[in-house]
């Protein structure tokens, strides 16, 4: 479900992701989003009353975008399981490169998610859990078809897959070598794919 927003609540929105993907929820206060905004923090209490508000809304906007890519992406290689998994990898390969969206606020919520406020701790879950059910019925389609060898179950499988993807995402931003994510990622989708 898409949620109407003003111009200035879309740019609050947009700029707390930027903040989430460089440094965590910890990392900022509405003081910086409003030095960023050019507004005043009451501007943002009126949109979003707390912070809590303010990144469960941009985490439950970034599942929304992440089921739609995903739904797009099996679509699109419908009977093609591995064009499936590499457009997953790749759409996150060409984001590290160019530096569009290089980490997954998921990814650096999940770090605190302990300290997180419960409504913001459920939708970095769910995104988790979203993520970890597309990949497996993509690697539960590519067994069926031949396509991948799986050693372990469908969902073990899975989650190996995305825990690699994240892992190869941290590994690109500390060493701050892109093309270290494929490097990282390449090996786990070979293996997928050998009979033997």
């Amino acid at each position: 479900m898409t949620v109407e927003r003003s111009p200035k609540a879309t740019e609050i929105i947009n700029h707390t992701r930027t903040l989430l993907t460089s440094g965590g929820y910890k990392s900022f206060s509405y003081a910086d989003l409003a030095e960023r905004v050019q507004i005043r923090k009451a501007s943002i209490h009126h949109h979003f009353p707390a912070k809590a508000d303010l990144v469960q809304a941009v985490v439950a906007e970034y599942r929304q975008e992440a089921r739609a890519g995903m739904a797009a992406t099996s679509q699109h290689f419908s009977n093609d399981p591995l064009s499936e998994l590499d457009g997953y990898i790749n759409f996150w390969a060409d984001c590290i490169r160019h530096n569009t969206s290089p980490f997954c606020i998921c990814v650096m919520l999940a770090v605190e998610l302990p300290t997180l406020p419960d409504e913001v701790a459920a939708e970095v879950t769910g995104h988790f859990t979203e993520l970890a059910d597309w990949l497996t019925s993509v690697l539960h389609k590519g067994e069926q078809s031949g396509v991948f060898v799986l050693r372990e179950e469908a969902e073990t499988e899975a989650k190996s897959v995305m825990a690699t993807v994240h892992g190869a995402m941290i590994a690109a931003r500390a060493f701050n070598k892109p093309d270290l994510f494929l490097h990282i990622v390449a090996p786990v989708i070979n293996r997928l794919q050998q009979k033997n």
